[in-house]
């Protein structure tokens, strides 16, 4: 009696599990499909666009002519970018390491959290018109500065999420062996925890990079556009992600075809950081 109720509840579990496996097949392949079919269609659609050396060379076209590229749009999506991730940088990681190492049970950090949460899930247009009304509204301009503080808005939780998470990785006997040195804590926390976690701060760093270059309401509210090529921050500039939007509505092919070049140029280097980021904090566990 005992052995056939073993019997019939071991045979239901091994169908529970059979099902339950099965099921996250499907979805894995489902997923996977779903991923390789948008890759699959950017490669069509914007490596032509991208194989030209006019793409990398040329400003984006006036409406209705033919040629141009998106030379304007790459630069100032690199300089927007690049000023926002030295401005959340150092932010999220003294943010992240003031959580974890000095301020874990205080008021100020427990409401710093909650923020940074907000921050993580608000959606990147809500910044960009909070942006929009404290650097654009009052300068009466759009600028670039404006849209990477909006990138740098969405960026710095990102940091400082990954940065609190990491640091709580590292063994508590590795800061007592410090401090038993006579290391102060912020020594401590500077060159002996981040030191043992820098992959995955690195890692993160990426990611939020990764982030910010395929963003576009934030720009669309901020930094705007500019059909030449300008470095001048302090006015509207061109970035790939609102290039693409406005190109990828229009009804002339020629600006079709450079918006599916720039959207295979985008996620080209989203997969090539999501790729490096991955691989690097590997390396890091491993080590």
């Amino acid at each position: 009696m005992n052995r056939s109720f073993d019997n019939s509840l071991y045979n239901r579990r091994k169908l529970t599990n059979a099902v339950g496996l099965t099921l996250a097949a499907l979805s894995m392949v489902l997923g996977l499909a779903g991923l390789l079919w948008i890759l699959w269609t950017l490669a069509v659609n914007g490596l032509p666009a991208l194989l030209s050396a006019d793409f990398f060379t040329k400003s984006t076209p006036a409406p209705g002519s033919e040629g141009g590229g998106m030379a304007n749009a790459i630069v100032g999506s690199l300089m927007i970018v690049g000023f926002a991730t030295l401005v959340s940088t150092p932010i999220g990681i003294l943010a992240g390491i003031y959580l974890s190492e000095f301020g874990k049970t205080s008021r100020f950090a427990q409401v710093t959290r909650f923020v940074v949460d907000i921050m993580l899930s608000a959606p990147s247009i809500v910044v960009g018109l909070f942006v929009f009304a404290i650097a654009v509204a009052t300068v009466k301009h759009f600028s670039g500065w404006a849209g990477s503080l909006a990138l740098s808005l969405i960026a710095i939780p990102v940091v400082v999420r990954t940065t609190e998470n990491m640091l709580a990785l590292v063994p508590g006997s590795l800061r007592e062996a410090a401090f038993a040195l006579g290391a102060p804590r912020w020594k401590v926390s500077l060159s002996v925890t981040l030191r043992a976690v820098r992959g995955g701060v690195v890692t993160g760093v990426l990611l939020a990079v990764a982030r910010m270059i395929g963003e576009t309401a934030p720009l669309l509210f901020t930094a705007l556009n500019n059909q030449f090529f300008s470095t001048d921050m302090s006015r509207p500039m061109a970035n790939l992600p609102v290039v693409i939007y406005n190109f990828a509505m229009s009804p002339y092919e020629d600006w079709q075809r450079l918006a599916w070049g720039g959207a295979a140029l985008i996620a080209l280097v989203v997969l090539t950081i999501n790729i490096v980021a991955r691989v690097l904090f590997r390396s890091k566990a491993q080590a």
